[in-house]
């Protein structure tokens, strides 16, 4: 089995509606995505001859979707009142909705997801919420 790896890093702002502790408030984080391909084999002809995939595809997939997220708030769909969301969209601050829980466990799934929407051979992403906390996901 062959494997790549990428890292990139974004930064955001989320809190866990409902969470009894002090991520229930809104904070930031230096997000740091891993994306880890694999495949048995390596293609045998044309350009990318003796590659999985090539490097760069996988680095600007990773890339954009980490620039989708850079620099907003985060939040989970129906966490905030319509009035807070409108006074925030007044201020012109950037923010996505999401259909889940915007957890370290929960974003991993999402890239997973979405790199293997894109057409890659995705194995595991890891997302760290700090240097000393990671959440993973891979299928089996």
């Amino acid at each position: 089995m062959y494997f790549l790896k990428t890292t990139k890093s974004f930064d955001s702002a989320h809190f866990l509606k409902g969470y009894e502790g002090k991520c229930s408030n809104i904070h930031g984080h230096r997000w740091k995505v891993v994306v880890e391909i694999a495949h048995e084999n390596l293609q045998t002809e044309g350009p990318k001859r003796g590659m999985i995939i090539d490097f760069d595809d996988l680095k600007k997939l990773v890339k954009d979707i980490c620039d989708e997220f850079d620099h907003c708030l985060i939040y989970e769909k129906d966490s905030l009142k319509p009035t807070t969301i409108a006074a925030l969209k007044d201020e012109d601050f950037r923010m996505i909705e999401v259909p889940f829980i915007p957890t370290a466990e929960n974003y991993a799934k999402m890239f997973f997801d979405r790199i293997k929407e894109a057409g890659f051979p995705v194995h595991r992403v890891e997302v760290f919420e700090t240097p000393n906390n990671v959440a993973a996901y891979e299928e089996y």
